[in-house]
C-alpha cells in the first residue's frame, strides 16, 4: 500500500518530534556543571523513576523525577533544581530533521499530535516544531496517557468527526514501542516506527518492553518524507 494512501498522520511528540532526552541532559549540565554523572547513568534513573508506578502527569512529574533521581546519583536536590527539569522542557529542541519533515509531510496529510505532554507543554511543542499541526491532542484532551487504548480510540473520534477520516486511512507515526507501536499495532492500526535510538545502545529514557514489527520502519522523519515524496 502506498504511503499516500493515508489521509492523516497522528504523531507521538515527545521522543518522535522532541529530543527529550537531548534536552533534558541539556538542563543537567547546565544546573549541575560540575556533575561526573555519564548520559546512560541519568536516563536509566530517569527511565525507572518514570516507571515505578508513583508517576503523575506530564511533564509535570518531572519535579518528582528530580527528586527521585538525585538522591541515587549524588546531585543536589532542590524544589529550584527539580522545577528547572520541568521548565525546561521549553527549551529541548526538536530533532535536526523534524521541522522541515513535517512541513512535507503536511502537504500530504493533516497532521495530528497524541502526545502523553499536558497541553501548556504542548504548545511549547508546536511553537518548537514551527505549527505544523492541524490538530492538537494532549493527555489533558484525552484524560489518559498512551498506552491507554482510550487515547487512540478518542484520537479516533476527534479526526473523524472533524474531518470523516476512519482507522483505515490513519498512519500512526512515533518512536515509543511501549507507549505506542505495540498498542497500535493491537487496536488494528497501522503504525509507523521511527527508531530515532537505532545508532545507540538501550533504551534511553523511554521504557522498555517487548518488540513489535511495524507495518513502516525508519530511522528518521526525513526518512518517511522521503517515501512519502518518492510515491511508496
Amino acid at each position: 500500500m502506498s504511503l499516500q494512501h493515508f489521509k492523516v498522520l497522528t504523531f507521538d511528540v515527545v521522543g518522535t518530534l522532541i529530543d527529550f532526552e537531548g534536552g533534558m541532559l541539556a538542563y543537567l549540565r547546565e544546573a549541575v556543571p560540575d556533575s561526573k554523572i555519564s548520559d546512560e547513568d541519568f536516563l536509566t534513573a530517569y527511565r525507572a523513576a518514570r516507571s515505578d508506578g508513583n508517576t503523575g502527569w506530564y511533564p509535570d512529574d518531572l519535579e518528582r523525577c528530580w527528586h527521585v533521581i538525585a538522591p541515587g546519583l549524588g546531585l543536589p536536590d532542590s524544589a529550584e533544581l527539580a522545577r528547572g527539569l520541568r521548565d525546561s522542557v521549553a527549551r529541548w529542541p526538536a530533532f535536526p530533521d523534524s521541522v522541515q519533515a513535517l512541513q512535507r509531510l503536511r502537504k500530504h496529510f493533516k497532521l495530528v499530535t497524541m502526545t502523553n505532554a499536558q497541553s501548556w507543554a504542548l504548545q511549547h511543542f508546536s511553537r518548537t516544531l514551527g505549527e505544523p499541526f492541524d490538530l492538537l491532542l494532549s493527555c489533558d484532551d484525552a484524560l489518559c496517557e498512551k498506552p491507554d487504548p482510550q487515547y487512540f480510540a478518542y484520537a479516533r473520534g476527534r479526526f473523524e468527526g472533524q474531518w470523516g477520516y476512519r482507522t483505515a486511512d490513519n498512519l500512526h507515526v512515533a518512536q515509543s514501542q511501549y507507549h505506542d507501536i505495540g498498542v497500535s499495532k493491537r487496536l488494528g492500526i497501522t503504525t509507523c516506527w521511527i527508531e530515532r535510538r537505532h545508532d545507540k545502545s538501550g533504551p534511553g529514557g523511554t521504557i522498555a518492553s517487548q518488540h513489535t514489527v511495524p507495518d513502516y520502519h525508519f530511522h528518521t522523519l526525513a526518512e518517511l518524507a522521503d517515501a512519502v515524496d518518492a510515491g511508496r
